[in-house]
């Protein structure tokens, strides 16, 4: 009986799946801690044991630390990083999302990135992304939706 007992309470502490609108919500708030230089609030909505890689080994972070340190750690980074998101989309089903970005820092990137969704939070990243001095606009002049 407590066997059945700690299943069921394991099964109603498990977060519900993202909606579309908490996963939007979501990669907003990494923008915005990564726009206020603030590496907790963003490191935070990663798993402990998140991923994050540019492949195919241009950038990996293994863990929701080694995240912080990148995002900045305890001192605000110089430059700030600026980070826009353009388009998101996601699969509740699946968990896993999309979203197209402009990021800039040292130097300004256009990319997109792809997300897996794990009890509520980031736990897999991978972005795809090309350095460029244009600004959106003139990024995509040619194909602008």
């Amino acid at each position: 009986m407590a066997f059945a007992l700690a299943g069921w309470l394991t099964v109603l502490a498990a977060p519900a799946p993202l909606t579309t609108a908490q996963f939007r919500g979501l990669l907003a708030s990494v923008a915005a801690g990564w726009n206020a230089g603030d590496a907790r609030k963003a490191a935070d909505l990663f798993t402990e044991d998140a991923l994050y890689l540019e492949p195919p080994d241009k950038q990996f972070y293994s863990g929701r630390s080694a995240l912080y340190e990148f995002f900045g750690g305890a001192s605000k980074p110089e430059p700030a990083m600026k980070m826009t998101w353009h388009h998101l989309a996601f699969d509740e089903e699946s968990q896993i999302g999309f979203g197209e970005y402009t990021f800039q820092m040292n130097a300004r990137y256009h990319g997109i990135v792809v997300v897996r969704i794990r009890n509520g939070k980031i736990g897999n990243w991978r972005e795809y992304q090309y350095p460029s001095k244009l600004e959106w606009k003139e990024f995509v002049r040619k194909n602008d939706f």
